[in-house]
């Protein structure tokens, strides 16, 4: 029996061989590469809108229909609707259990569990119209949730809002009365803890307990003081 011959190519030449057994030449089956089929979605939409939605959210989800998965707005009422978003939006992200950062809607079951375990007003970005199926949510990061600070309340959160976040702005107007939240609560915005809050005026938009600063003021002194802090403490060290 006479060795093998064989001739190999890759992408634009052939692929061929042909082997001798007792003397007969044997035609052996070209072999032709196969193209693979990629299913290829934007990661970014064209344009995102941003809603923050008062509990209860008066939203219906559904399932998006097409392999990429996803989730559709199917009815958008009361605090939703007020708040700009409509039926037929598709939900690419939204609040995580915690509210420190946004998770991709890449599905309904999820969705639903997340939003009802956000102890405050959910935070969605949506996609509509022509871009409604142009992002793959299954390939999408964890984003981190839009800042509060600056951010215009709502009247039902002023009516709740009670302390502020001198470390980062964040206004605390969650359901569940600050000072019934336990010594191990963190700011949902930047983690720092439960001391590092001010009681908090929004009819002034001025911190109650520093000396009636705006909270820009108290932010700034805030951080001056971790800073001279660290500077001393660098000083003991050296």
């Amino acid at each position: 029996m006479q060795a093998i011959q064989t001739q190999a190519s890759i992408g634009k030449m052939s692929l061929t061989q042909r082997s001798t057994f007792s003397g007969k030449s044997v035609a052996v089956a070209r072999v032709s590469p196969k193209a693979k089929s990629a299913f290829k979605l934007n990661i970014v939409a064209a344009k995102e809108l941003v809603f923050e939605v008062e509990k209860p959210l008066g939203l219906t989800f559904g399932p998006k229909s097409g392999k990429e998965g996803g989730v559709i707005v199917k009815a958008a009422k009361g605090n939703s609707a007020s708040a700009g978003m409509k039926a037929g939006d598709q939900v690419i992200y939204h609040s995580s259990f915690f509210g420190d950062e946004l998770w991709p809607a890449d599905n309904v079951p999820f969705t639903n569990t997340a939003v009802k375990a956000c102890p405050g007003a959910v935070d969605f970005i949506v996609i509509r119209g022509a871009d409604i199926g142009t992002v793959n949510v299954k390939r999408l990061p964890k984003r981190p949730a839009p800042e509060k600070f600056a951010r215009k309340l709502t009247e039902a959160q002023k009516s709740r809002a009670t302390h502020l976040c001198i470390d980062c702005g964040f206004i605390y107007y969650l359901p569940t009365p600050f000072a019934e939240q336990p010594g191990s609560y963190i700011c949902p915005q930047c983690q720092a803890p439960k001391s590092r809050f001010l009681g908090y005026d929004p009819e002034t938009g001025k911190t109650i307990g520093s000396g009636g600063l705006p909270p820009v003021v108290a932010i700034s002194l805030g951080l001056g003081l971790v800073l001279a802090a660290v500077f001393v403490y660098v000083g003991l060290e050296l």
